[in-house]
């Protein structure tokens, strides 16, 4: 199957999965109802897949292809099989991504894109696909370079590319897992809990849990905080100055990072 088929049928049938477990077992009520969001996040996606179409002659595969065939980056300097090499570089490219999304967090012109994501007035599995196109951007020019450098065997980024898609979806959807079940699952992976405390209106708790995949990097760099102040139930959704529901509307997330706000 080809690359863009498999991830458009992990897209769908991901997005269907968490779509109907919200339905039939919500975490959290929701104030805003999905009509009011759905249409304008989703719309937000179909934005973004044009506009690196557009800019982008390569996918994150199509480099690795050519990095292996040219035995560019550092994998391909390391006497690695493919069975250590695939895992290594999924990792690998999981760091970079802890990484980038505590920069886009930190320095101000990135928090200005950054920010659209955390808007979203409710928590749920599309607000794991609203991003602002800038940000969609600059995340690509990140991951080609990074799998360029590392020489990540293109197994390795297709994979990765799924999982990335795959857990932002599941770790922000608004689903009931029972406490014993996240408690072992967030050893292994960022669960819906774990995450849904990042999108806290807080400050403090919105620069913390910043994993997207693996729980590790916040444990190791001192960023994990187990729960919110107020409770799942209890704790506010958004970001500071950007509490209007007019603000959930396409035109209004495309022009965010341009206007004032808290954060």
């Amino acid at each position: 199957m080809p690359e863009p088929a498999i991830r458009l049928t992990c897209f769908l049938g991901v997005l269907l999965a968490m779509g109907l477990w919200e339905a039939l077992a919500p975490r959290r009520r929701q104030s805003i109802g999905r009509a009011s969001r759905w249409p304008h996040n989703l719309a937000l996606v179909a934005l973004n897949t044009l506009a690196v179409r557009l800019l982008f002659p390569l996918t994150a595969v199509g480099m690795a292809t050519i990095a292996a065939a040219k035995g560019w980056g550092l994998f391909h300097l390391l006497p690695l099989s493919l069975w250590v090499a695939v895992p290594a570089a999924v990792v690998a490219l999981d760091l970079i991504i802890y990484g980038q999304h505590m920069a886009f967090h930190l320095v101000p012109p990135l928090w200005r894109l950054h920010r659209v994501h955390h808007a979203d007035l409710a928590f749920d599995v599309t607000t794991g696909l609203r991003f602002h196109p800038g940000e969609i951007v600059v995340s690509m020019a990140i991951k080609l370079a990074a799998v360029l450098v590392l020489g990540a065997p293109p197994l390795a980024v297709l994979i990765f590319e799924v999982l990335l898609n795959a857990m932002a979806m599941f770790n922000h959807a608004n689903v009931d897992l029972p406490v014993w079940i996240d408690a072992i699952l967030r050893r292994v992976v960022v669960t819906p809990d774990m995450h849904r405390v990042h999108h806290s209106v807080d400050w403090l708790e919105a620069n913390r849990n910043f994993g997207f995949n693996l729980p590790w990097w916040d444990r190791l760099f001192g960023t994990y905080l187990a729960q919110p102040a107020l409770g799942h139930a209890g704790m506010t959704i958004g970001t500071a100055g950007f509490g209007d529901p007019a603000e959930l509307r396409l035109d209004r997330m495309l022009t965010q990072p341009a206007r004032s706000g808290g954060g």
